[in-house]
């Protein structure tokens, strides 16, 4: 074998005669190494998108809900809550009240949807509540006198976007507006109730930032004119989100079914991340057309080769050569090519993804998309089947013209030398 590479390499880096040739080798080289950087960056960039999507989608949501199939909600939260906590995977449960209502400020009007939470045991489920920008989460609390009068209104936070549009801050006074009327003598009129903004969050994630708030349960069932004790469900938080679907089954068998029933968060975006992956797996096809051009540029380059180094192959094969030895030469050729060019796309995929991780410097437009930089997120799983896929495709651009050499007759060859 040390033999055939050997010669491999000689013909490879030999100058004689084999100006045309080297450029050819140069060009397949370059081909590999552009299609291998390619598919690194954008799968790098894929896998980045995706994962910070999630991480956003999770912060701002629970892994997993319990509701109920009946419009009245669940009245029996606590006793609920505490069979959940016992099931195996549940890290936290917490109850909540969802509906959409309208925020009023003197410098305008904007539809929200509202988040009743329990502010003690929300944070332990809900991410976004644990890294707020301005204010705590305990603010939601009622503030009440030492007699027990209320102190104040109540606290609403609400997403850094909507703050900034309505111009509103930290202790700004602000009025909630639900659709569920209040019967008056002049009709029905919208339920109107006065909130001070204590805290305001920020997740990167515009749909979020711009049209999310939340308050306490009490507040919630105020302002909605929902009974006490009422909840729309509970939202819980798995050890393991990849396994959150195994857990919701447990949860729901828990909970008795219907009309409980769970969902999960792969469940409630699997539309998304299909998506996401079917446009992963489209760019990989695309870009892996790159590496298949310059496994072409190898077939050319050996064919040619085999054009130049007829005679010599002639002439090794008069002296003792045999077919096998003489395919292996060019195969080996071929193989160092996909190689350099493999390794040379590593170098400069991995510099890229290194450099967008670094310092950022591609800037995505501001309320177009969810982030603001291109994220990178190198698997190596991902790494391992480029370079496979490369080489596999270097390797088998060689096999014709490797059976093409080693099918030269010597005497057909050297008749008119």
């Amino acid at each position: 074998m040390s033999f055939e590479l050997f010669v491999a390499l000689r013909y490879l880096f030999a100058r004689r005669r084999q100006t045309f040739i080297s450029v050819i080798s140069v060009t397949s080289i370059l081909g590999v190494a552009l299609g291998v950087a390619s598919l690194i960056v954008v799968l790098g960039v894929m896998n980045g998108f995706t994962t910070d999507l999630r991480d956003k989608i999770l912060g701002a949501n629970a892994h997993g809900i319990v509701m109920s199939a009946d419009r009245t909600g669940l009245t029996d939260a606590p006793h609920l809550i505490d069979k959940i906590r016992q099931v195996e995977g549940v890290r936290g449960a917490t109850p909540f009240i969802y509906s959409e209502v309208m925020l009023s400020t003197p410098h305008g009007v904007k539809g929200l949807v509202l988040r009743g939470i329990d502010p003690r045991t929300a944070p332990s489920v809900l991410g976004i509540l644990s890294n707020m920008k301005k204010g705590d989460v305990a603010d939601l609390a009622p503030r009440v006198t030492p007699e027990g009068i209320p102190q104040g209104p109540p606290g609403v936070i609400i997403g850094e976007e909507l703050a900034q549009r309505l111009g509103v801050v930290v202790g700004s006074r602000v009025n909630l507006l639900s659709p569920a009327g209040q019967k008056t003598s002049a009709g029905f009129a919208p339920r109107i109730r006065p909130f001070m903004v204590v805290g305001v969050f920020s997740t990167g994630m515009f749909e979020y930032d711009s049209s999310l708030g939340f308050v306490s349960l009490d507040a919630a069932r105020d302002v909605l004119g929902l009974p006490d004790g009422a909840v729309s469900g509970v939202e819980l938080a798995v050890d393991d989100v990849y396994k959150a679907d195994a857990v919701a089954e447990r949860v729901t068998r828990a909970v008795g079914g219907y009309p409980l029933y769970t969902r999960h968060w792969m469940e409630m975006n699997a539309n998304l991340f299909a998506a996401l992956k079917l446009e992963k797996t489209a760019m990989a096809v695309i870009l892996v057309l790159i590496v298949l051009v310059g496994s072409f540029s190898i077939i050319t380059t050996l064919v040619m080769l085999v054009m130049e180094k007829t005679r010599d192959i002639a002439i090794l094969m008069s002296m003792g050569a045999t077919k096998g030895m003489i395919r292996r030469i060019f195969m080996l050729q071929g193989t160092v090519i996909g190689a350099i060019g493999t390794g040379l796309g590593y170098v400069l995929g991995l510099g890229v993804a290194w450099l967008l991780q670094k310092y950022q410097f591609i800037e995505l437009p501001h309320g177009v998309y969810s982030l603001d930089h291109l994220p990178v997120l190198l698997q190596w799983t991902d790494m391992v089947a480029i370079g496979a896929s490369a080489m596999l495709l270097c390797f088998v651009a060689t096999i014709y013209p490797a059976r093409q050499a080693a099918s030269l007759e010597p005497a057909e060859a050297l008749r008119y030398e």
